[in-house]
């Protein structure tokens, strides 16, 4: 530690005299050595003619060969990507562990939302729950499948829902047996379930209810994921061959001198950093009207656009469902019959409730409906956050330059060429077009990988904008609850007073009126009931 702060003291006082002849080279060779950017063998041990030099030209002898001019070089472009990862680390983190954490609480309502709709079964209609369960089951399966991005469709798979219920239903409510029908009599039932409408409306319903909530849901994953690429993308940006030579003129030609710790003009380095990052300036806008569109949709996912309020009541949904093909069971057993003809049985009954208590339960444990960590509110404090990094891009070159790279107002700074008060040449703007005309990089045409992500993210955007997606300042529209007879007026959150959905088996924002019969939170309580098989 004794050696290395004596060290620091001579490179303190050689950077204390201005540009011209080095007194010596051994401040240079400890700096170069304590950077670890290469073998000090064959380096300088005194100043010399620079002849072989082509960036850090000098008309006074100088500390450095071609040999340490390379190495130079390469530890220039080092690092400013390190400085530009580190820029940006807080907001990349910010985006990934929301992503994660989106990501994992989707997952749980999932779960829960399967093990609420398998509890229905179980409880008020266990003599059909074994062989609701495998439906049940594959339903959430496909709910999850499109959630993360799988090309499905809801309307598919709600169909096929309703499709496999039906048989299953006609067995044990619309036309009960004391075996079940045979598996060529369900094939026709399955098949004539859209015919026959056993359900009313309600399927119909469920489909607008699933795509107007998971869609955005989906849409919002995917553009969080989109924002890591976008960070990455930018963090190993490729610099251009004049961008190269500006960052090592600016960052180390001066150690050739023997100004080891002098630091930019702050002009002059704004000049090279928005040079460089160009290109990268272009996302700037782009970058803004993603989080702004982020931030829109995220607002409105409220009511029946809130993926926890329609699975968290999709129980209640199927209840409906069950209900209306019981009410209407004589006049669903003669359109039955003249479509597939007399039930035909089997000789073996279907086994009854055999739901697992234990599925799921630890991770579903701490989950509560009424908890600060409901999506709604993550999604808030989330967009508050992102929000303070809408202008990331079009102030990058400023903050690394400002923060990181520059000298401070008042001090000698370097200009390229020599050690002065300040910068005297013209300081251009952020951008491509503001580059002409830039004293210290060339910069030409486009970046194609930064022309591919702004391209995504205009795609995301437009995705974000959908038509088909709420907006968050256009409350007055009116759904139909999942029974199919309660009208909802959707104004904002959902509330008991606005009778979301309303049904026999209750809403989850109130309590879920199921018997304590399964091992399981109710929604609001945390509480765990109990189901025996």
């Amino acid at each position: 530690m004794a050696g290395k702060g004596l060290g620091l003291a001579v490179l303190l006082l050689l950077a204390a005299r201005g540009a011209g002849e080095p007194r010596g080279c051994e401040a240079v060779r400890k700096v170069f050595q304590l950077r670890q950017l290469g073998p000090l063998r064959g380096l300088p041990h005194s100043p010399r003619a620079g002849v072989d030099l082509q960036v850090c030209t000098s008309k006074n002898p100088t500390c450095c060969n071609k040999k340490m001019e390379e190495r130079y070089q390469t530890a220039a472009k080092q690092d400013i990507q390190q400085v530009l990862q580190t820029s940006s680390a807080t907001l990349k983190f910010l985006i990934s562990r929301n992503a994660a954490a989106f990501q994992e609480t989707f997952e749980t309502v999932i779960r829960l939302a399967e093990n609420y709709t398998s509890t229905l079964f179980c409880n008020a209609y266990r003599n059909m729950a074994a062989e609701a369960a495998t439906r049940i089951q594959e339903f959430f399966t496909d709910v999850g499948l499109f959630i993360f991005g799988t090309d499905i469709s809801t309307e598919e798979f709600v169909n096929r829902f309703f499709d496999n219920l039906f048989p299953v239903v006609y067995n044990h409510i619309i036309n009960p047996g004391q075996t079940d029908v045979s598996l060529e009599y369900a094939e026709c039932l399955r098949m004539a379930r859209r015919d026959i409408r056993p359900f009313g409306n309600i399927p119909k319903k469920v489909i607008g209810q699933m795509g107007r909530s998971l869609l955005p849901s989906r849409t919002f994953l995917q553009a969080l994921n989109l924002g890591i690429e976008v960070i990455n993308t930018t963090d190993h940006l490729h610099f251009s061959k004049d961008c190269s030579r500006a960052l090592l003129r600016m960052q180390y030609c001066p150690h050739c001198q023997g100004l080891t710790l002098s630091k930019p003009c702050m002009g002059y380095c704004l000049n090279v950093i928005r040079g460089c990052l160009a290109y990268m300036a272009e996302v700037d806008l782009h970058w803004q009207a993603y989080i702004q569109s982020l931030e829109e949709l995220s607002s409105a996912m409220r009511g029946t656009y809130d993926i926890e309020h329609v699975l968290l009541n999709f129980h209640s949904v199927v209840n409906d469902a069950l209900i209306q093909a019981r009410v209407h069971g004589p006049e669903l057993s003669e359109q039955v019959n003249k479509v597939c003809g007399p039930p035909v049985r089997k000789t073996a009954q279907s086994p009854s409730c055999s739901f697992d208590q234990n599925k799921d339960n630890e991770g579903l444990k701490m989950f509560s409906r009424d908890s600060e960590e409901t999506l709604a509110n993550r999604r808030k404090e989330f967009i508050s956050h992102l929000r303070l990094y809408r202008a990331f891009y079009g102030g990058l070159a400023d903050q690394l330059c400002g923060n990181e790279l520059a000298a401070a107002d008042g001090l000698p700074c370097w200009n390229g060429e020599d050690v002065v008060r300040s910068y005297t040449l013209r300081v251009v703007g952020s951008g491509i077009k503001a580059q002409f005309g830039n004293p210290e990089v060339k910069v030409k045409g486009t970046d194609p990988v930064i022309n591919q992500i702004i391209d995504k993210l205009k795609h995301i955007i437009q995705l974000l904008q959908s038509k088909s997606f709420p907006k968050y300042y256009n409350w007055d529209l009116r759904q139909t609850g999942s029974g199919g007879s309660v009208g909802e007026e959707i104004s904002g959150d959902c509330d008991d007073e606005d009778g979301c959905g309303g049904s026999g088996i209750g809403e989850v924002k109130r309590v879920m009126k199921i018997t304590d019969s399964l091992l399981l939170p109710l929604p609001g309580t945390g509480k765990m009931t109990f189901c025996s098989p």
